[in-house]
């Protein structure tokens, strides 16, 4: 069987055309989009991802501010600066770097941001409103993370069936799975979570139609895990041994069982670079 790539490439691309336009006529009119990352670590993977981000917000004529407040910030701090940041007028997107500072837990902080400016859907106001089925509409009713919109995007760009499918979802993070659970409800997918506690993970993806890696373990998902004809969408993005990126599928062994399969890098990684910068602009568009 031919395994169709699920590339993000153009769709991104089409979501960045519309978010300059539309960066483009709030800057004509005196209100340029204004992004705040704020960073409260040294990590080299997410020094690597501010620059990716300050690289997209200039493509797409966003203002970027980096805020580093260092990696001995106290909960309390970041708080602080995140509150500061909700209530400026002149900021229209937050986002939180993460690792966070030891000690310090997303929850313990990212109440602290509005939820009109929480462009990565990550405060618990913003996720309670995914899973009332209020989010993706912006303003008040927040955003959905950006990783798990990019799955339902990239599925649907490929035109990949999602209603009345089953999905499995090996991961069961704040960030991708609990949230990409909803957003595939909203599909009218069925969907199964499956997560590290699982028994015999083989058995319940394989059962699956299309099966989502969203776990953070390099190469978990092989042939075994996935039945003849499904689709693989990879949101696994590992550093090996020689410092390349990879993904939670072991790419090699399903191709030629999967039906389609979204590379690493190159699938998931760019659909929600753009979704994100999106959600920037539709912050700023709601807020003036």
């Amino acid at each position: 069987m031919d395994t169709t790539s699920l590339i993000g490439k153009e769709l991104a691309a089409a979501i960045n055309a519309d978010t300059k336009q539309r960066a483009a006529a709030l800057t004509e009119q005196g209100a340029a989009p204004r992004l705040a990352l704020v960073i409260p670590n040294d990590d080299p993977a997410s020094a690597w991802y501010v620059k990716s981000l300050n690289r997209a917000a200039e493509r797409n004529g966003i203002a970027c501010e980096n805020v580093d407040l260092g990696v001995d910030a106290t909960a309390e701090e970041i708080r602080a600066k995140l509150t500061e940041l909700s209530q400026d007028p002149s900021v229209d997107a937050i986002m939180l770097q993460t690792p966070l500072p030891k000690g310090v837990g997303l929850d313990d902080v990212s109440s602290a941001i509005a939820a009109e400016k929480d462009v990565d859907g990550v405060s618990p106001l913003s996720l309670g409103l995914l899973a009332a089925g209020r989010a993706g509409r912006g303003g008040a009713a927040g955003f959905p993370p950006a990783t798990s919109e990019a799955v339902v995007e990239l599925a649907k760009f490929h035109q990949v069936p999602l209603a009345g499918r089953h999905v499995a979802v090996v991961g069961r993070s704040n960030v991708v799975g609990k949230p990409l659970l909803q957003l595939l409800l909203a599909e009218n997918a069925t969907v199964t979570i499956a997560h590290s506690r699982t028994t015999d993970l083989p058995a319940v993806t394989s059962a699956a139609d299309v099966v989502v890696a969203a776990v953070g373990r390099a190469g978990l998902i092989t042939a075994d895990h996935v039945r003849e004809g499904a689709v693989v969408i990879d949101v696994g993005t590992n550093e090996d041994e020689n410092g390349n990126i990879t993904g939670d599928v072991n790419a090699a062994s399903v191709t030629g069982k999967a039906a389609a399969l979204s590379p690493v890098p190159g699938g998931v990684g760019p659909v929600t670079t753009a979704l994100l910068m999106r959600h920037v602009v539709q912050a700023a568009e709601n807020g003036r």
